[in-house]
């Protein structure tokens, strides 16, 4: 199986505090991976760190066998875990804008997307709810055909009924053997579609496994969960 992402001796600290030390990561394409951990434990740092957010830390990052830069950047799509819409831009202008801005951006299908919301062009930003936000950045990075999708928390402001909806939003529209790295608190309600979980805290990878090798353990993604993060809970 190929690799997608590749971290070697990655370190990241802010000042004196270090989030990540010294981390070797190989983690494959074409698969569902869930990067799990409590807050503040390195996930969002790890993310900015591949799509080139955070350059300043030490170690080797390679992205489908390249250096973050330009070339990973145009096959890579990003969903932060803070809105970067204005507040006074519509949807449809949005749509509009990554259209412009992505040649790999898909225009029609985000425009049926925004209907299967609830969704309408014409409404503003700041009007919208928090889960209709979440939605709507969700929706402008599942239109993009990209090889890489890293998703910090999307079902984050997204009510339990409306959970399965938008998962399954990103499983039926990721292009074939494209990678998710997908980073969640909400273990129990994801661990149907992981492929493999990651799980990180204390500046390192505390658990990297394939939902193969979980299963056969016998235990919950949910358990082994509470089991590395006992003082989560």
């Amino acid at each position: 199986m190929a690799t997608m992402i590749e971290l070697e001796h990655v370190t990241k600290s802010y000042g004196s505090y270090v989030v990540l030390r010294d981390i070797n990561l190989e983690l494959p394409a074409g698969q569902i991976i869930g990067l799990m951990g409590p807050n503040g434990s390195g996930k969002t740092t790890l993310m900015k760190v591949l799509t080139g957010m955070i350059n300043d830390y030490s170690g080797t990052v390679r992205v489908a066998g390249e250096p973050v830069g330009a070339k990973t950047k145009s096959i890579l799509a990003y969903l932060p875990d803070k809105s970067f819409l204005p507040g006074w831009m519509k949807a449809g202008q949005a749509i509009d804008y990554f259209a412009d801005f992505y040649d790999n951006f898909d225009r029609e299908k985000a425009y049926g997307m925004l209907k299967d919301f609830q969704l309408t062009p014409a409404q503003k930003v700041k009007t919208m709810s928090k889960g209709m936000q979440e939605k709507l950045l969700l929706l402008l990075v599942m239109c993009r055909n990209a090889k890489l999708y890293v998703l910090d928390e999307p079902l984050g402001g997204v009510d339990p009924s409306a959970r399965q909806f938008i998962m399954d939003t990103i499983l039926n529209n990721r292009p074939q053997d494209s990678t998710i790295l997908l980073s969640t608190h909400m273990v129990y309600d994801m661990e149907r579609v992981f492929d493999e979980a990651l799980m990180i805290g204390r500046q390192q990878v505390l658990l990297h496994e394939s939902a193969a090798a979980l299963n056969a353990n016998g235990k919950t993604l949910n358990e082994l969960f509470q089991e590395v993060f006992p003082y989560v809970y």
